[in-house]
Order: structure tokens, then sequence, then C-alpha cells
């Protein structure tokens, strides 16, 4: 079995990054944890947000599968076991990410992987980190 991808979006998720992209370039995600706004995807201009080595790459989502979407490491070892999706509603958040004056805000959904695909990707091996 291939492993299942650890991030996805939704088709309205997609749109939006296509649009904000049209605005800025290219674009990156990091999902920090915490608690409140702290809990949602940022959405940033392509390396406006530092990456560091505790920081692991999810994935990467989009219409064109280009944009990154990185969590803390902290994050992940609480998420691994699930399959994150990044969707859009209504709304405003708080905080820096660019979807903000457009008058939506980027939320994650998630669920646990079964057991054969979390056995994948343990089979897989460790996810990317930065630099």
């Amino acid at each position: 079995m291939m492993p299942p991808p650890r991030i996805l979006s939704t088709p309205q998720a997609d749109a939006t990054i296509a649009m904000l992209a049209g605005k800025h370039g290219p674009l990156m995600f990091h999902q920090s944890g915490g608690c409140c706004d702290g809990s949602a995807p940022m959405c940033y201009p392509a390396g406006e947000f530092r990456v560091g080595g505790q920081d692991v790459l999810l994935g990467h989502v989009g219409t064109a599968g280009d944009v990154p979407v990185w969590i803390g490491a902290a994050q992940f070892a609480y998420w691994r076991h699930t399959q994150v999706t990044i969707d859009v509603v209504p709304g405003r958040g708080a905080g820096f990410s660019l979807e903000g004056p457009e008058g939506v805000r980027f939320i994650v959904r998630s669920r646990v992987f079964t057991d054969d695909e979390a056995d994948a990707l343990d089979r897989a091996g460790e996810p990317a980190r930065g630099q």
C-alpha cells in the first residue's frame, strides 16, 4: 500500500489559494498549534515565514500541488496519526494569514489514519524537516 497524503485541501480552499497566489505570488502554509487562532493554518507569501529544523513538511496543497504546508514538530507529534485537510469558511480569523482581508479564514479538519495507512506511513519513513 502506498502511504496516504498527510495533507489535503478542499476545492474551496484551492480556489482561495489560487486567488491569493494571484495577488501575492507563491505561497506557503504553517500550522503551529496552540489555541484559538494559533491552531489555524496560516498562509504566507513563500519564504515570509522562516522554516527551521523544528518544522515538518506535511506535503503540498493547491490546484497545482505547489503550496508547501509545514507544521511545528511539537504539533506534528500530536497529529502524526491524522490526515489533515485545509478548508476555508466565511468569517475572519486573527493573525497575519493572507486570507483575513478576504472575509474568509482557513481551518483544518482531520481524520485518524487507518491501521494500514499508519503502517504505510511508518514504512515510508519520517517526513522532511526544514533547514
